[in-house]
């Protein structure tokens, strides 16, 4: 009983399975690294950006304003003293500046209340100090000493120390804003850095293990598998192929198995048919040699007590004629021809045994030489019966000469035989070209003709489709022709469409070559040849005939018929 290798259901993971959650997996956490990354990048560029769009211009503005303060009050007290309006120039520009970098600083504080409070108080100080002492004084006459820069002079040190103290403060408060701001960005870049360190340490860990899951995973059961199937298939054919690794690698493997286990069965099987044939093979020769030793026999020995009936049944008719009634000399007749038509029905056997055994060469045969001895050797049937033989130029075949002569013969001998009794025959072979390897003939007659249900039935050995009073013959001819033309590789069959008369049209391999040598009739050495030296004792066991009178003439029963060429 076969053995059969259980397929496992795919209960584990397979490939497909594996790099799907692999790869979502990898995804989410490169998806997740990637939007830390993006944010503390992002962050760090906000910082980065209000450090310098803000914090720092901030931080200036407030020094070129507090530098502005002071050259207002430079230029108010240089007036004050010396009444020349050319010191009152720094104040006048100081002024515009003034307007100026308040203009920036309040942009750039507009989301910081403190600062802007410390602005507003910066202002507030510079409006007291600016409407009790700057403008006063700016305001005098020129060409002498302002004498109200003497009187506010102590007022106006003090105004403007509150100024510078307010000014201070607010760039203090800057400043320190600076200073976070700048704290925020270095902590940013150092996680910024540990961040995408960290990705990039994700990352290595990733790969390496996707190297190692498709190495363990695929790549290392694939491999295995791979050469298992190699050793298997360099003739190992008892290496059993291991299933490892994923659910459906593990499948593969397993109808790999399956697969050598068959094979292996297969091999088993194929070498015990093998035994069984060469055993076969064996017995055939054997019988083949018996055949042919039989064939032999039937040939020679079973002929003599043939012709010795039928020898001394013609001698006692003549010898003992006036002795004898009519109806005595017509068993006779009986008894002579059943000898004479036994004696035929060996031949025929023994020819037809011969095909493909005895004549087995394949040479180059010129169809043309072949046809002009066929003829010839029919030439008195032709000219009794009045036939017309024609045909096509012939050309060279492979094949046997002895054999493709006999076929010729038969088939003219039948055409010629089964003619129509109002019409003389007329008989014509013809050729094709079929296809590129073979020969198509045709033997067309004007005779009787053959019914289509009978097309198939009149290449079967000893099959008839007429009395022998009416036609003789053994029905052997055409089985003998079908036989002959099997041998050669090609194929017989008769045209029910051709009428009146038949048409049996047969193929032949091709041969380009120089034209055959003549064909050789068949001897009794070869058939000597043929036999063994068994046959040759049992032929040697067998009664001599006994001695024929001298005085009587041999009778016509004794000449051997030979291969029957005619009937169907």
């Amino acid at each position: 009983m076969r053995a059969r290798v259980r397929r496992p259901v795919q209960d584990g993971w397979t490939t497909r399975r594996w790099l799907v959650v692999g790869t979502c997996a990898a995804l989410t956490v490169l998806l997740a690294l990637a939007l830390a990354g993006g944010w503390v990048f992002a962050r760090s560029s906000r910082l980065t950006d209000n450090l310098a769009d803000s914090d720092t211009p901030a931080l200036v503005a407030a020094a070129q304003l507090e530098d502005t303060l002071i050259s207002q009050e430079t230029g108010v007290r240089g007036y004050g003293i010396t009444g020349q309006r050319s010191f009152l120039q720094p104040y006048t520009d100081g002024l515009a500046d003034q307007r100026e970098h308040t203009a920036v600083l309040r942009r750039l504080l507009a989301h910081d209340k403190g600062a802007n409070a410390d602005l507003d108080a910066m202002l507030a100080r510079t409006e007291v100090w600016q409407s009790r002492i700057a403008r006063p004084i700016a305001a005098a006459a020129p060409g002498a000493p302002v004498a109200l820069a003497a009187q506010r002079a102590e007022e106006g040190k003090h105004e403007f120390d509150a100024v510078r103290a307010a000014a201070g403060r607010l760039e203090r408060t800057l400043a320190e804003r600076h200073d976070k701001a700048r704290a925020d960005l270095r902590r940013v870049d150092a996680e910024r850095d540990w961040i995408f360190g960290f990705i990039a340490a994700v990352i290595t860990a990733l790969t390496a293990l996707i190297f190692v899951g498709l190495r363990r995973g695929v790549t290392g059961p694939l491999g295995r598998l791979s050469r298992d199937v190699r050793t298997v298939a360099d003739g190992d054919f008892g290496h059993r192929v291991a299933a490892t690794g994923p659910a459906d690698v593990r499948a593969l493997a397993v109808d790999v198995e399956s697969m050598r286990v068959r094979l292996v069965e297969t091999l088993a099987f194929s070498d015990t048919v093998r035994d069984r044939l060469d055993e076969q093979a064996t017995d055939l020769r054997r019988s083949n040699a018996e055949l042919e030793q039989f064939a032999y026999v039937a040939s020679h020995d079973l002929q003599e007590p043939l012709r010795k009936v039928a020898s001394f049944c013609q001698l006692l008719q003549r010898r003992y004629a006036d002795q004898l009634d009519d109806r005595a000399g017509q068993y006779i007749e009986f008894a002579v021809d059943g000898a004479n038509r036994m004696q035929t029905l060996i031949n025929d056997l023994l020819a037809f045994s011969r095909v493909g055994r005895v004549h087995a060469d394949s040479t180059a045969v010129d169809l043309e030489t072949l046809y002009t001895r066929t003829t010839d050797s029919l030439s008195l049937a032709v000219e009794e019966s009045g036939a017309e033989l024609t045909h096509d130029p012939l050309p060279v075949v492979s094949g046997d000469a002895t054999q493709l002569g006999m076929l010729l013969q038969n088939l003219l001998s039948n055409a010629v035989k089964f003619r129509a009794p109002d019409r003389p025959p007329r008989i014509h072979l013809s050729v094709a070209p079929d296809g590129e390897e073979r020969w198509e003939f045709a033997v067309t007659d004007n005779g009787i003709g053959i019914a289509p249900e009978f097309a198939e039935r009149v290449f079967v050995i000893f099959q008839r489709l007429h009395t022998r009073d009416a036609y003789p013959g053994n029905g052997i001819g055409l089985a003998l022709c079908k036989k002959i033309v099997d041998f050669h590789g090609g194929d017989v069959r008769i045209d029910a469409d051709h009428s009146p008369g038949t048409r049996i049209v047969f193929t032949l391999p091709r041969r380009a070559e120089q034209p055959a040598p003549q064909p050789a009739a068949e001897t009794q050495p070869a058939a000597e040849t043929q036999a063994g030296p068994e046959a040759r004792s049992v032929r040697a066991s067998l009664p001599a005939p006994e001695p024929q009178p001298e005085s009587e003439p041999e009778p016509d029963g004794d000449k051997d018929a030979g291969t029957s060429g005619a009937g169907l």
